[in-house]
């Protein structure tokens, strides 16, 4: 197919309705937006989404696992060097964790570097007697409680591409650069939780580590794997006209890509069949996800496979559950069972936090870290008697101490939620608590292959 074959102009059907979009008050400005957009080079390659869909391919086989994790809402300001370093360092962490502990490959995705935008309940937001627009993630308008903050401005989104090209460049400086070299698992926990009992397990672990490369070394095998990893970027296809800007044809092969991200997936509030969000996840040839949530049905799951991968690609496509502690045991395996019988080739990945979000008595957005563990521990029950491949996590989490998320190991309470509660929208999984899920789950998969 050549690089003539396929009309961006006439790709996406323009005359479907697209839910949760902004409402910009200016068309001309959004024009303009996404036509500056339009002219900026690409954030990933279609080659490098191509090599994540061989990933997914093998993970979707029980050969490797995946692990996403970051910020429910990135902004602007978060964007720091800092910040950027420590979510990659906790995400390695992870993976090691996940790696050594049950001796499978691990796929890095940071929900990072484009997850600028959220869905929401309700467009307005009420305080008192004054009623403004709800805030939908940087990319649109700004958290602060005022009318100008919360005008939609399409402006940001070109601010959105900036901000994702700026994570990306330090993205690859610290995974290709030596910060992610294997013999410097000890380095990663500096400054962190070195105090805490997960901290002494991680260092326990990054000892036995340091003597099977010291082993290995002394072997005269000292590869050059363990000197970089390759780490992924994702987020959710929410704003369609940053989408849509940021495709492009590809010059090997003619084909469209969404070059804003190396993942991106629909959510469980956009993913109607005959909706905008899934007409142009059928375009992309991304690697996709879409989020499925309690009220999914078998027919819902293989109506989207025939839709979203009707040649059944392997690598395509991923299913995101996020059900609920008190769901997943019950509606999750009959949607197992009928991908399965089906066979289509689809990578199961469990999302244990967007299904388990309450209100604390002081108000704050919270979820509990035994409801989140409740949930993958039911999505690994659930694998475990089909016969079939718990393929990964998705994770709300932050490299930083924050109290967002009760319990864990420092026993988080919701009257410690006030003490740093820095969430621009959900509540995520501390550093502490995001290291102490990795053991649990390596402990899950370990047990899995015995």
């Amino acid at each position: 197919m050549s690089a003539s074959s396929v009309s961006l102009e006439t790709l996406f059907n323009e005359g479907l309705v697209a839910a949760q979009q902004p409402a910009w008050p200016n068309t001309e400005a959004v024009n303009k937006a996404v036509s500056e957009l339009k002219t900026l080079p690409p954030l990933v390659f279609a080659g490098e989404c191509d090599n994540l869909k061989a990933r997914i391919a093998e993970a979707a086989d029980g050969k490797a696992f995946w692990l996403q994790g970051g910020d429910c809402a990135e902004t602007f300001a978060g964007a720091t060097a800092d910040s950027i370093r420590n979510r990659i360092k906790t995400i390695l962490q992870m993976a090691a964790v996940l790696q050594y502990g049950a001796s499978l490959p691990v796929i890095k995705v940071g929900r990072m570097a484009g997850q600028f935008a959220k869905p929401r309940s309700n467009d307005i937001e009420k305080r008192g007697d004054v009623s403004l627009p709800a805030y939908r993630g940087d990319a649109v308008n700004d958290l602060e409680f005022t009318e100008s903050a919360r005008t939609p401005d399409p402006q940001r989104l070109v601010k959105v591409y900036h901000t994702s090209s700026a994570t990306l460049n330090l993205v690859r400086a610290f995974t290709q650069g030596g910060f992610a070299d294997l013999r410097l698992v000890h380095e990663w926990n500096k400054g962190f939780v070195k105090d805490s009992r997960i901290g002494a397990r991680y260092e326990q672990m990054a000892n036995e580590i340091g003597r099977a490369l010291d082993f290995m070394r002394s072997a005269g095998i000292n590869p050059e794997e363990f000197k970089t990893v390759d780490f992924y970027s994702s987020h959710e296809a929410l704003i369609l006209e940053y989408e849509k800007a940021l495709t492009r044809i590809d010059s090997r092969t003619g084909l469209p890509y969404d070059v804003s991200a190396h993942f991106v997936w629909i959510g469980e509030r956009t993913r109607q069949l005959d909706g905008a969000h899934m007409d142009f996840a059928k375009k992309i040839k991304n690697p996709i996800g879409v989020k499925l949530g309690p009220k999914t049905t078998a027919d819902d799951a293989l109506t989207m496979i025939k839709e979203l991968n009707p040649e059944n690609e392997p690598g395509r496509l991923t299913f995101i559950t996020r059900m609920g502690a008190g769901n997943i045991r019950s509606i999750l395996p009959p949607l197992v069972e009928a991908v399965t019988k089906s066979g289509a080739k689809v990578l199961w990945v469990c999302d244990p936090m967007h299904g388990n979000t309450y209100e604390a008595p002081s108000g704050f957005k919270t979820r509990k870290f035994d409801d989140v563990l409740d949930e993958v521990k039911g999505f690994f029950e659930v694998h475990h008697k089909l016969g079939t491949h718990p393929g990964g996590i998705h994770i709300e989490l932050t490299g930083d101490d924050v109290t967002e998320c009760v319990g864990g190991g420092e026993e988080i309470s919701h009257e410690d939620l006030a003490t740093r509660y820095e969430t621009a929208c959900d509540p995520r999984l501390n550093h502490t608590q995001s290291l102490e899920l990795a053991f649990l789950v390596a402990e899950m998969l370990r047990d899995r292959k015995l």
